[in-house]
This record gives C-alpha cells, sequence and structure tokens, in this order.
C-alpha cells in the first residue's frame, strides 16, 4: 500500500455540500537564486460533517477520487479561523 499524502492548508471558502477549497503553501529553494520562495496550490477537500468554515486552518489525508478534482478528505481542524 502507498503511503497516502497529507496536506495542511487554509480554508478559502465553502464550495457546495461537503466541500472545501484549500489553500496549500510550501517553500521551496529557487533553482537559480537559492532564495526561499513560497508556491501555492489550491485543492478541493471532501469535509463530510461540515466542520471547516473559512479561515480555518485544516489537515486532509489522501483517498480515493470521490469527483474529478476531488481526491482529499478533512482529517483534522487545527486552527479555528476568524469570522
Amino acid at each position: 500500500m502507498a503511503l497516502k499524502r497529507e496536506i495542511q492548508g487554509v480554508v478559502l471558502k465553502k464550495a457546495g455540500e461537503k466541500t472545501a477549497t484549500v489553500l496549500v503553501e510550501r517553500r521551496v529553494i529557487h533553482p537559480r537564486y537559492r532564495k526561499i520562495v513560497k508556491r501555492f496550490k489550491k485543492y478541493l477537500v471532501h469535509d463530510e460533517r461540515n466542520e471547516a468554515n473559512v479561515g480555518d486552518t485544516i489537515e486532509a489525508i489522501e483517498c480515493r477520487p470521490i469527483s474529478k478534482r476531488k481526491s482529499f478528505r478533512l482529517k483534522a481542524v487545527l486552527k479555528r479561523g476568524v469570522e
């Protein structure tokens, strides 16, 4: 069995029922300038019980594809955001 990826990010918006859009930030070293730069990517996360709200920091784990772009499910809400 392959290792399941875990991502951590901030909820940008609640897209419909049981779906959250999460912004994940990672830091990489630029190949030429050797400076640390931020790279961002958005993921759709399956939120079965609608626990996450906009601004929350969450952790998600990889799972089977739930829809075309959704292949992560909510693992835990790490920090509540301000609303």
